[in-house]
């Protein structure tokens, strides 16, 4: 199988993007978040005022909080509108109701932007061992449900941002070291999150790129990845180096203050954490021990800077720092160790899942992070199949919270049914069909080995979630009536949280034992 990708399937990639693309216009008219007052504000703001002022402008309460490279993007985004309508870049944005022209406007950049994403997973067609990926592989990223609500109805642009982390990934896979080192460098220019990354790919890059080559050869190519690396950030923050602005512009990235929690509590290993918190809190109390009860409450969701623990230690974000590069370690140690381009999609993807697990203040949105790249890997065993079909569900559905509205909800629930009923199609398929080029293989009592996906373990698990969701919609109302109204978020967070610890722990153990 040569590299290049072949034509067939980069217009059958193209058609189910056409797909997508179709159902993104049909979600124009949905339920919008803040984050969309948040990017059109940020869209006039980059056009209507000078660079020197995009990190101190506080005329809007949603200030710009992402690099340079992005405040540039959404510069460029702004160049056309004025010819749609006027009101996109000026400054203050209109409170009036929006015009069709303007929403529609606004709606086509995120679609526009996932270009970038398609012509990714088109590169990633090949694999790092020349062979053609599965169709279906590309169709999982390009059909994400959780893509298509965060970023077409919650409204976000995360397929952009996702397109440049797959394109740097590409690059890796096929030796292109410094390409992917600078692609990778424009990505953090973009989005800081995926700073969370950073450590596995200078381990990979200099072992890789920089080892193993001679003392003078290596120290070269070391020289020339940090040059381009360089040469990265000084087109992005060289401007406000020059404007004196650096400390207040990483002011803006990193706001520690914001708390460990996000108002809706991601999916991850403080879920247990505060949860187990509560119920030392309860059993404290209960046999005499005078145990304050902090502020913040598990029933209204958690914001800020104050401790919401009673009993356990306070967490900072130092700590989660810690915990993020412990979690980390074993990855790092692998791909130090062994820097083969056919694992860094997994070890990308650990990293991302370790930042989700343990990291400070994190978005239920971050899980996109590493259930893309993995979706990519999902065929490449049996293992891998039951693991994406497990976490991919679990993701989407940790997010339903997000779209809250009763109008949206058939949404949630058929995108959740589509792709569930693609991945169960789509898995069995491939499977029977290796199954029979295998030939039959038979047990001890001569009856012919079924290769099952998915266990009844993890079935039952997924079941769990129509238990949950009944509770959600319908029995919590009638039970406590309008009070505990965290307490559904709060379900959906551990029980999802369950699923996001299996799937880091699998992680774990794969890259353990293969890599």
């Amino acid at each position: 199988m040569t590299a290049s990708t072949s034509p067939s399937t980069a217009a059958a990639a193209v058609w189910a993007f056409a797909a997508a693309t179709c159902v993104k216009l049909l979600l124009v008219p949905t339920y919008r978040s803040t984050d969309f007052d948040v990017h059109r504000y940020w869209l006039a703001l980059t056009h209507a005022l000078p660079a020197r002022q995009w990190y101190t402008d506080v005329s809007s309460q949603w200030t710009l909080d992402y690099p340079p490279f992005f405040a540039y993007f959404s510069r460029l985004l702004s160049l056309p509108a004025p010819l749609v309508d006027a009101s996109l870049v000026s400054i203050p944005v209109p409170d009036a109701p929006l015009s069709s022209a303007y929403l529609l406007y606004l709606r086509l950049t995120v679609a526009f932007s996932d270009l970038l994403l398609l012509a990714s997973v088109i590169l990633l067609a090949t694999d790092a061992r020349r062979r053609q990926r599965s169709f279906l592989a590309l169709v999982l990223v390009l059909w994400s449900p959780a893509l298509l609500a965060v970023d077409h109805v919650h409204f976000q642009y995360n397929g952009f941002l996702m397109g440049l982390l797959l394109l740097s990934l590409r690059f890796l896979e096929q030796g292109k070291d410094l390409a992917g080192g600078v692609v990778f460098a424009a990505l953090l220019c973009s989005k800081h999150l995926f700073l969370v990354t950073a450590p596995v790919y200078f381990v990979y890059l200099f072992r890789h790129y920089c080892c193993g080559r001679g003392l003078v050869r290596g120290l070269g190519r070391l020289v020339l990845m940090g040059a381009g690396v360089f040469a990265v950030f000084a087109m992005a923050f060289a401007p406000f180096v020059y404007y004196g602005q650096m400390q207040q512009l990483f002011s803006r990235l990193f706001p520690f203050g914001r708390g460990l929690f996000h108002a809706y509590w991601a999916p991850n290993f403080w879920v247990f954490y505060i949860i187990l918190d509560k119920i030392l809190a309860f059993l404290l109390r209960r046999l005499g021990f005078d145990i304050a009860m902090p502020e913040g409450s598990f029933t209204r969701g958690l914001v800020g800077d104050s401790s919401p623990f009673a009993v356990l230690p306070k967490v900072t974000p130092i700590t989660t720092f810690l915990l993020v590069i412990l979690a980390m370690t074993p990855c790092l140690v692998k791909a130090f160790t062994n820097p083969q381009p056919k694992h860094i999609i997994r070890w990308v993807a650990y990293a991302c899942s370790c930042g989700f697990m343990f990291g400070w203040h994190v978005h239920e949105k971050a899980s996109l992070h590493f259930t893309i790249p993995l979706a990519l890997i999902a065929m490449d065993s049996l293992d891998d199949v039951r693991h994406y079909f497990l976490l991919s569900i679990v993701s989407w559905y940790s997010l339903f919270p997000l779209l809250f509205e009763n109008q949206e909800y058939p949404i949630k629930v058929l995108l959740l049914l589509t792709y569930g009923a693609l991945m169960w199609v789509g898995f069995s398929s491939h499977f029977a069909a290796n199954s029979a080029q295998e030939g039959k293989k038979v047990n001890r009592s001569g009856s012919p080995v079924k290769k099952k996906f998915t266990g009844w373990i993890s079935l039952g698990y997924l079941s769990g979630m129509f238990a949950i969701e009944l509770w959600s919609r319908v029995l919590h109302h009638h039970v406590f009536g309008d009070r505990l109204p965290f307490l559904p978020l709060m379900m959906v967070s551990v029980y999802c949280g369950v699923g996001m610890v299996y799937s880091w722990i699998w992680q774990l153990s794969w890259i353990a034992r293969h890599t």
